[in-house]
């Protein structure tokens, strides 16, 4: 029995030891070196202007306005909800999926002004698998420049620049496209469009 005690109070502090340890001391080391080596990314890559927080450049947002890029399309929740992220599971033979990238491929040429039959990029009308993916592809983006353009007042060359100084290559040099955060370059042309006047 005595032996039997020893083995108890032997785990017992085993796991007051462990739970100190990887619920007390790891959370807060690896809380203190984020907040200390790079607070941006630890707090969530929050984007301020003016003082007020206007997104993060990890979480899409749903631009419908013309004179803004539009993301990708999202399923998380009713549409670009993170604390609803997920796809939307249905299979690439499911008449409901296709039905719904049909109708997004039409407003998507309505509203480039793009005729029926020309192609349209993929990102323009599926969504990722978060249904929070930030970037566009750069087709995507060249597509919508004129129609940005025309809505803002600016020339397509101007907002093709803002595409340019936007782009993000690839990860680590190899992983990926060259891309666009939709958020981070719409706020530059908020810049662009407040410099002009």
């Amino acid at each position: 029995m005595k032996k039997w005690m020893v083995e108890l109070r032997t785990s017992l502090l085993a796991v007051v030891a462990l739970a100190v340890i990887l619920c007390v001391l790891y959370p807060l080391t690896v809380w203190v070196l984020t907040q200390g080596l790079f607070p941006a990314k630890a707090n969530g890559s929050l984007i301020t202007q003016n003082g007020e927080i206007v997104g993060s450049s990890l979480i899409a947002q749903g631009f419908k306005e013309p004179g803004y890029f539009h993301p990708r399309p999202s399923n998380a929740g009713q549409g670009y909800d993170a604390v609803r992220s997920g796809g939307s599971n249905l299979g690439p033979l499911s008449k409901g999926l296709i039905e719904t990238v049909r109708r997004r491929i039409a407003d998507y040429q309505a509203e480039n002004g793009l005729l029926p039959d020309t192609l349209v990029p993929a990102d323009a009308v599926m969504a990722s698998a978060s249904g929070l993916d930030p970037h566009i592809s750069l087709e995507n983006a060249w597509i919508q420049a004129s129609r940005v353009a025309k809505a803002r007042g600016l020339t397509e060359a101007a907002v093709r620049n803002e595409i340019e100084a936007c782009t993000e290559g690839r990860t680590m040099g190899i992983l990926g496209e060259p891309r666009v955060n939709v958020l981070l370059l719409n706020l530059a042309l908020d810049g662009v469009r407040n410099a002009a006047k």
